[in-house]
């Protein structure tokens, strides 16, 4: 499908620059120009089609549902879900986290979103697809929602609204149930325009992670031996995935700047429940995020709240490397 990208890549570093096809900067320059023109390309149908959906769906009617259905213990699915429909970073669904709040939906439903949403998303699925083919891409898809499910579930069960800031809790105590906002009905051809100014806000919102992330890849790939990465999250380190968790902590990016470091890792022999257990702890758990969190959480909030999803991701990971 993606033979002819390869040729061109090919053609320009090979023949027009007349690079040596085994020297470093042929093979990271290949990469970054392959991975730059299929990403791209995936990233605007993805995110098109998912505009589309979107325009169904807006965020406004979707936080006034789940804050006044009954859904019997499927909130925290419902919240996940949301969240894959969500093209948002974890800074970026912060305010949006608050605005849940705002409107009195429950923390561990509010949790379920904010764990999902930057991890699965068109942006990620595209990625995802072009990198790791569509067996990968649905287990990964289903393990996100779980992970956001299963997190939210557990925090709600801990009972932490007595950690929450005094700036929330004033909120939570003079809220009142939000209305119900009436969405002008417009057929597909009305909305295009619209989607498509979407599409191009959020494409040039990825656009620099992207780049920077392939070109990141293509270094790695290019000019880091093989067996580097091996010494400390190799398969033969029991302890790789929580090591590569926590080293993934004090970094951050999102899922497009990510996913090409994680495809080079794999590449590198890394197995690939530890490679996507490390991208899921630098888009999901994040130093960014936890001082935006501040705002709405206490520091043992966030704390809990981290070491909750840390330990989810871990597992995630190992499973991943079984199944896989």
């Amino acid at each position: 499908m993606f033979d002819w990208i390869q040729k061109l890549a090919d053609w320009f570093v090979f023949d027009i620059i007349n690079l040596q096809e085994k020297s470093h900067l042929a093979q990271a320059l290949n990469f970054f120009i392959y991975d730059s023109i299929k990403i791209l390309l995936l990233l605007f149908v993805i995110i098109f089609l998912m505009g589309i959906i979107n325009s169904y769906f807006p965020v406004e009617r979707v936080r006034n549902y789940l804050s006044n259905t009954k859904l019997y213990g499927f909130e925290y699915l419902s919240a996940s879900l949301f969240g894959v429909v969500t093209p948002f970073c974890s800074c970026s669904s912060v305010p949006l986290f608050i605005g849940f709040v705002r409107g009195g939906i429950p923390l561990g439903v509010t949790f379920s979103f904010l764990v999902t949403s930057p991890l699965v998303n068109e942006v990620a699925i595209g990625l995802f697809l072009g990198l790791f083919g569509v067996k990968t891409t649905l287990i990964y898809v289903i393990s996100g929602i779980l992970l956001g499910t299963i997190s939210g579930a557990i925090l709600q069960k801990m009972k932490l609204e007595r950690f929450l800031t005094d700036w929330v809790k004033n909120i939570l105590n003079n809220s009142s149930k939000a209305t119900e906002i009436s969405i002008k009905k417009q057929n597909l051809k009305s909305r295009l325009p619209i989607i498509w100014k979407d599409v191009l806000k959020i494409l040039k919102g990825v656009l620099p992670y992207v780049l920077i992330g392939i070109a990141i890849g293509g270094l790695m790939h290019g000019y880091i031996p093989e067996g580097f990465f091996e010494k400390y999250i190799g398969k033969d380190n029991p302890f790789a995935v929580p090591v590569a968790v926590i080293l993934a902590v004090p970094m951050y990016s999102n899922a497009s700047g990510i996913l090409p470091v994680a495809q080079v890792l794999v590449a590198k022999g890394i197995p690939l429940g530890t490679a996507i257990a490390f991208m899921m702890a630098v888009v999901g758990l994040s130093f960014p995020e936890a001082m935006l969190l501040k705002k709405v959480m206490t520091f043992k909030l966030i704390a809990i709240f981290f070491s909750v999803v840390a330990f989810c991701i871990i597992i995630s990971g190992y499973i991943f490397n079984v199944i896989l």
